[in-house]
């Protein structure tokens, strides 16, 4: 998939810089962690914020939080020790993600405040649906029936975040029957695609950054081509 930017402003801060979008397709994690570790270390005040669509091929990663018994049967199936909170869970094809690397100090968000948002993002995006989705207290994510659709995970560093939401598309889940997903085990895993949503995975990534957008009260502006100016 080609590279994509979208430009969207805060409509009451004319001096914030746009959140760029960039959809990035199939690529690979610990190319994409390294990337978003080094964008948040080189950016300053004057860094554009941006959203990272894209999706994983096979991969296990382990939160700074995860336990080594979470990790039941792995296979062939690459395991990473990332940086991110929270636990194991499992990334393939069909599974939309967004990273957010976002200076939370010009949105003067914190990171519980933070967490709701990309929760709501994904509850809003289903109930569009008719689909009925809630959040845990003991267990961030986006529950549908007790079954976890989207996971969450966040690293901040020098007030800024990067990792963000996956949520779950059309792909093959018995991955997840190697783990305990988060941490739970007999957690059970639900996906769009089993609820009866037929959009595709490119319906639903518009859908997510417009939603998690007005969580942070901004404005879809433009699109562009990569290689414009």
């Amino acid at each position: 998939m080609p590279s994509i930017l979208q430009a969207a402003t805060h409509p009451l801060t004319c001096n914030v810089p746009p959140v760029i979008i960039r959809q990035l397709g199939l690529v690979d994690y610990a190319d994409t962690w390294r990337a978003m570790r080094d964008f948040t270390q080189q950016r300053t005040c004057e860094t554009a914020d941006e959203i990272w669509l894209l999706q994983h091929p096979p991969v296990y990663t382990q939160g700074i939080a995860g336990k080594a018994e979470h990790l039941l049967t792995p296979g062939n199936i690459s395991v990473i020790r990332t940086d991110r909170g929270g636990q194991i869970t499992y990334h393939g094809p069909g599974q939309l993600i967004a990273y957010l690397l976002l200076d939370l100090r010009r949105w003067q968000l914190g990171v519980r405040e933070l967490v709701r948002k990309m929760e709501n993002s994904v509850i809003n995006l289903l109930q569009g649906y008719m689909i009925h989705a809630k959040s845990r207290m003991d267990a961030p994510g986006v529950y549908v029936n007790d079954a976890k659709i989207a996971s969450l995970g966040l690293r901040i560093r020098r007030g800024a975040c990067y990792h963000g939401i996956a949520l779950n598309v059309a792909m093959d889940l018995s991955p997840f029957a190697a783990i305990n997903p988060c941490g739970f085990p007999g957690l059970r895993i639900t996906q769009t695609s089993e609820l009866g949503i037929a959009d595709s995975i490119d319906k639903l990534e518009e859908k997510l950054v417009e939603n998690f957008l007005m969580q942070l009260n901004v404005l879809p502006t433009r699109r562009k081509n990569l290689h414009d100016s």
